[in-house]
C-alpha cells in the first residue's frame, strides 16, 4: 500500500526565501488537520555543549525570527542566558514533513511580553506567576497552594507579568526543509545564510 504522505520535493517547488517556505508548509498543516503544528521541539546546550530537548509552542514568526516564552530562570533560560544558540524542529506527520531551524537567540523586549502575558487565560497567567520553572518541589500540593494564595491576594485583578518570565526569539541563520518519501530517499533541502542572501543545496536523506 502506498504511503499517502510520500510526495516529491524538488528545488522548484521552493520559494527563494524560506521564511515564506515555512509559512506556507505551516499553513497546510493547519489545513491538513495537524493536531498542533505549532509544537516545536526546542533544543538549547550549556556553554561545555551539553544539550537538553523540549516541546514549546510557537507564538509567531515573521522577519525577525521564531518566537516562544518561558521562565528565564528555567534550566532552558538559563541554557540560553549563557549560550544564546538554539535548534527548532517541527515535525507534522500528516504530510510526512519536518522542518528544522537554527540561529542565534535573544529576548524580546519587556513590552512585547507583557502584551502576550496579557493574552493568556487568567490561571495560566497565575501559574506562570507563581511557579519557579525547572526548581525542585516537594510535590504538586504546593504548586496548587502557592497559586491560590496569589489568587487570593490579588482577589481577580491584573496578574502582572513576572520579570523573570517572557519571550525569547530565535534569529534563524539556517533552515532544513524534509519531506518523506516512499522508498526512504527522502528529499532534503538546506537554507544556509551566506552574507544578506540565502543559498539552496540539497542534502542526502
Amino acid at each position: 500500500m502506498s504511503d499517502p504522505r510520500a510526495r516529491p520535493l524538488r528545488r522548484t517547488d521552493l520559494d527563494h526565501e524560506p521564511l515564506r517556505q515555512f509559512e506556507a508548509w505551516h499553513g497546510e498543516a493547519h489545513a491538513a488537520g495537524e493536531q498542533l503544528p505549532e509544537a516545536v521541539a526546542l533544543a538549547t546546550a550549556t556553554p561545555r555543549g551539553a544539550p537538553s530537548v523540549r516541546i514549546v509552542l510557537l507564538k509567531g514568526f515573521d522577519e525577525r525570527g521564531f518566537s516562544f516564552y518561558s521562565g528565564y530562570e528555567s534550566r532552558k533560560g538559563r541554557e540560553l542566558a549563557e549560550n544564546p544558540r538554539a535548534a527548532l524542529c517541527f515535525y507534522w506527520h500528516t504530510l510526512g514533513r519536518q522542518v528544522r531551524v537554527e540561529g542565534g537567540v535573544e529576548r524580546l523586549a519587556p513590552d512585547e511580553s507583557d502584551a502576550y502575558f496579557a493574552t493568556r487565560p487568567y490561571n495560566a497567567r497565575l501559574s506562570a506567576a507563581a511557579s519557579k520553572q525547572s526548581e525542585v518541589v516537594p510535590g504538586r500540593e504546593q504548586l496548587e497552594e502557592a497559586a491560590a494564595r496569589l489568587g487570593a491576594r490579588l482577589s481577580g485583578e491584573v496578574v502582572p507579568r513576572p520579570p523573570g518570565w517572557g519571550g525569547f526569539l530565535v534569529a534563524p541563520n539556517l533552515y532544513e526543509f524534509w519531506q518523506h518519501r516512499e522508498d526512504r530517499l527522502h528529499d532534503r533541502f538546506r537554507y544556509r545564510r551566506v552574507d544578506e542572501a540565502w543559498v539552496i543545496e540539497r542534502l542526502a536523506p
